[in-house]
């Protein structure tokens, strides 16, 4: 992309430079009617055949480029579906077992990754600004980007394309790894939820339970296997909550189930104010130890 970009920087910047040359040849040096013959030349010299050569020349040093910008076979790919409105991310792992996570795109450092982006209801737009372009999510077809970090961090990420009302709220971090420590990172999450350990706790798995939480949402481990909201196994380990509105912690998540439409509305997840606050205090606690 950086070759790409000086190369036909400079050729804009050549022809520019021309371009006011002539300008200023025209006004001040020769500021004279032409004759026909010589008006003639200009137009189809200058107006047709320099830029026809110019144009056939980049486009011949471009292209080849094209093939090596885009996915690979054989390179790690990661599906990345935009959901109202949240970003629901599966990595599929060598001995066949799949991983879904929400709203944390894990990649490797130095590594290129293919990303197949999908959508089950409306048109988003996947863009991480410090990493790459934006890329649409179309429902009934799959695009791809490939991604190839150069450095580790987090780097922030939202939906590009108005999606419904709570557009603005759909964020996402993307966070650049070692491959190692990517490799570790994905094999905690692979493993079943931690069973409830403290009274409160396992208070709160019987509540996620019997209020019908998982009917939307998986814990993988227990009877929760609700594919319509995000997959909840680890959800304690990850940063933020919300699809990235709100920092993740007990007390987030015990307003988010109680409020969940004022916060982010039109989203798929219903409020529970109803549940008193020693209820939600211990659904907070029994999902915030899903480490």
């Amino acid at each position: 992309m950086a070759a790409l970009f000086w190369v036909l920087g400079a050729a804009g910047a050549i022809i520019w430079t021309v371009m006011m040359a002539l300008l200023l040849y025209a006004l001040y040096f020769k500021p004279r009617i032409h004759a026909e013959r010589t008006a003639s030349l200009l137009v189809w010299i200058g107006g047709l055949a320099i830029p026809a050569t110019g144009i056939v020349v980049l486009v011949i040093y471009t292209l080849p480029m094209m093939p090596s910008l885009r996915a690979q076979a054989g390179q790690p790919t990661i599906e990345v579906v935009g959901e109202l409105y949240w970003w629901r991310v599966r990595y599929r792992l060598s001995d066949g077992r799949v991983v879904e996570t929400a709203n944390e795109l894990h990649l490797p450092v130095g590594q290129r990754t293919d990303l197949a982006l999908t959508s089950p209801d409306v048109i988003h737009s996947l863009w991480i600004p410090a990493l790459a372009g934006k890329m649409d999510m179309i429902p009934g077809r799959t695009n791809r980007i490939a991604l190839e970090p150069e450095r580790e961090g987090r780097y922030g990420g939202i939906c590009a394309e108005l999606c419904g009302e709570s557009h603005s709220f759909m964020r996402f971090e993307a966070v650049v790894q070692s491959p190692d420590a990517l490799a570790r990172w994905l094999g905690a999450q692979a493993a079943d939820a931690n069973p409830p350990a403290t009274p409160e706790e396992k208070r709160g798995a019987a509540l996620f339970h019997e209020t019908g939480c998982g009917a939307c949402h998986t814990i993988r481990g227990t009877q929760a296997e609700g594919r319509s909201g995000p997959d909840l196994t680890h959800v304690g380990s990850r940063e933020r909550i919300a699809g990235g509105l709100l920092p993740n912690n007990q007390g987030t998540l015990a307003g988010w189930i109680a409020a969940s439409q004022d916060l982010k509305p039109g989203n798929k997840m219903p409020s529970f104010a109803v549940l008193p606050g020693d209820d939600l205090r211990a659904l907070a606690a029994y999902l915030a130890a899903l480490k």
